[in-house]
């Protein structure tokens, strides 16, 4: 059915039970009953009221004398002082140390987790400890392919770029005597390992192909492809990790040591060598 036939039959509904209870009222009245006639009168109508309260508080009077004379109402002081340890504790004092004890829980949860955080030897690997990114002479292959240029390469799990870096640069440069360099021997370049994080503000530094570099979205901040400072807000160069060379040949980056180095006095490598990209 739809909305309208429901909405009818309702109507007849309401109808039926209206002449139904019409119907009740005249069966009830009798066919001798007369109609009725006359006018209404608003002071009768209120003497009558009047009159009925009176009646109704006489009799309560009646009622309260009565059950004065019979019982006589006796009162009685039992209070009894009690303690504040007899009483316990209130709703209002249960939920002030609820939420105190509450902050001051997870204020001290918080402190913990965080000092266990630090102080954990993280035996699992990943960023943090030594991280193998794979065969030193693959790693030169892909960073050098021989065409002139150079394609840093990047190893997330290390959080790092590896850029090359050869033996006669680093005399008089920011690194010299800092172990960052490894594959040096035998006059061949060696590799580095820099730190992905902007020194400004700890955002993540993209390679610049174009011009040879890296080049900081956020504020603008150019490193040279030996993460030298060149340019922007940046306070030093890139940060760098510290590298070694394990007995099968892989190139191990310790990224729980930071080598972090001042501004170059002596650039140990040109930039740009191009259109820049910001």
């Amino acid at each position: 059915m739809d909305a309208t036939t429901i909405l009818t039959i309702a109507l007849i509904g309401v109808g039926v039970v209206v002449a139904a209870g019409v119907v009740a009222v005249a069966w009830r009245r009798g066919p001798s009953a007369s109609p009725i006639v006359g006018e209404f009168d608003r002071a009768a109508a209120k003497r009558d009221v009047s009159a009925q309260a009176a009646i109704e508080t006489q009799d309560e009077a009646t009622v309260v004398a009565e059950h004065v004379e019979d019982e006589p109402i006796i009162i009685a002081d039992n209070r009894k002082v009690v303690s504040p340890e007899e009483l316990g504790v209130t709703r209002r004092m249960f939920l002030n140390r609820s939420a105190f004890g509450l902050f001051v829980g997870g204020f001290f949860a918080t402190l913990g987790i965080s000092i266990l955080d630090f102080m954990w030897p993280k035996l699992k690997g990943g960023f943090g400890t030594k991280v193998n990114l794979g065969l030193l002479d693959d790693l030169r292959t892909q960073v050098l392919p021989g065409d002139g240029t150079i394609h840093p390469l990047f190893v997330p799990e290390a959080q790092t770029w590896l850029v090359p870096m050869d033996a006669k640069d680093i005399p008089g440069s920011s690194f010299e005597g800092l172990p960052v360099v490894v594959g040096t021997d035998g006059g061949n370049t060696g590799l580095m390992s820099l730190w992905q994080k902007c020194v400004h503000l700890g955002c993540r530094v993209p390679d610049c192909s174009s011009s040879q570099g890296f080049e900081c979205p956020c504020h603008g901040s150019k490193y040279n492809y030996h993460g030298e400072y060149e340019a922007g807000p940046a306070p030093r160069n890139l940060d760098r990790f510290t590298v070694s060379v394990d007995d099968a040949g892989n190139m191990i980056a310790d990224t729980g040591a930071v080598i972090k180095t001042p501004r170059a006095k002596h650039k140990t490598i040109a930039y740009p060598q191009g259109p820049s990209c910001l």
